[in-house]
């Protein structure tokens, strides 16, 4: 008697241990894991050399991905992969109780690039005690608008942009979560950010390479994720601060960040507070 793969995969789950079962998709993870290469001249070169980001095929992922999470289906999204535990990270959360804390137990975040709302419904089951949430996501016009037409609800909204989202909210917490290494000009567009004086900034799951210069890298991702490939850039740390240090923020705390990466760097994360704030 045969058996598919289907079934097999459902009978490793019923029989396995759950630790079993997670050690062997972190094995199957490492065989298709997301490949970074090459070292680019310039922004525009590696994107001329991959497919980009705004292919339909990543909003539909992310969408179906978001939506199981929202109807109680999957557990947790990142990337358009769902998972049956939530993968927590620790030190945004305790930023983002921080920030409330700070405020009465209201909170206010600004999440830059946030997809599908992504580190919303990762951390809603905490954020669900305070008094008042408010998650406000700016992304491209695609995400935006898949976001209003399917995901959005009282707490969760969508913007075109920070100067839409700041007109109707005043946001304690600003979120860059894995990024700012996906935009053509990150030094401009996080000093544009940083004028908005948001007293709180959090940094999440960003890649910084190690003993290099800033490099800029193609990633390809996995076919059973989606088929796609985009530019990424590895910054320089130095570089970061410096712009946090001349827009008048502080390093609050630093903390090693999820991500890995066949390029020799390191996933980080910062929490940034407004100097006398």
């Amino acid at each position: 008697m045969t058996m598919g793969k289907g079934k097999l995969k459902q009978l490793a789950k019923d029989c396995l241990p759950p630790l079993v079962t997670r050690l062997l998709r972190a094995q199957l993870g490492k065989n298709k894991a997301i490949d970074f290469s090459g070292d680019y001249a310039s922004w525009e070169d590696a994107m001329a050399a991959s497919s980009g980001y705004d292919g339909p095929g990543i909003l539909n992922k992310v969408k179906e991905a978001t939506l199981k999470v929202k109807n109680g289906e999957a557990a947790f999204e990142r990337d358009a992969v769902v998972f049956d535990h939530i993968e927590y990270s620790w030190p945004l959360l305790a930023a983002l109780l921080w920030a409330a804390a700070r405020n009465e137990g209201k909170l206010n975040v600004l999440d830059f690039g946030g997809s599908l709302g992504s580190s919303y419904f990762q951390n809603r089951k905490f954020l669900s005690s305070l008094p008042d949430v408010k998650w406000n996501v700016v992304e491209q016009e695609q995400f935006v608008q898949c976001g209003r037409d399917y995901i959005q609800d009282k707490q969760l909204r969508f913007y075109l942009n920070a100067d839409e989202c700041t007109r109707e909210n005043k946001a304690n917490i600003l979120l860059l979560c894995s990024v700012l290494s996906y935009v053509p000009n990150w030094r401009q567009v996080l000093e544009a950010l940083l004028k908005l004086k948001i007293p709180l900034v959090l940094i999440d799951r960003t890649p910084f390479i190690l003993n290099a210069k800033e490099r800029i890298a193609i990633q390809r991702v996995p076919e059973w994720i989606y088929p796609a490939s985009y530019p990424c850039r590895f910054l320089e740390e130095s570089q970061l601060l410096d712009v946090f240090t001349k827009a008048g923020y502080e390093l609050h705390e630093e903390f090693p960040a999820l991500g890995d990466a066949n390029i020799a760097s390191a996933h980080k994360g910062f929490i940034f507070k407004l100097a006398n704030k």
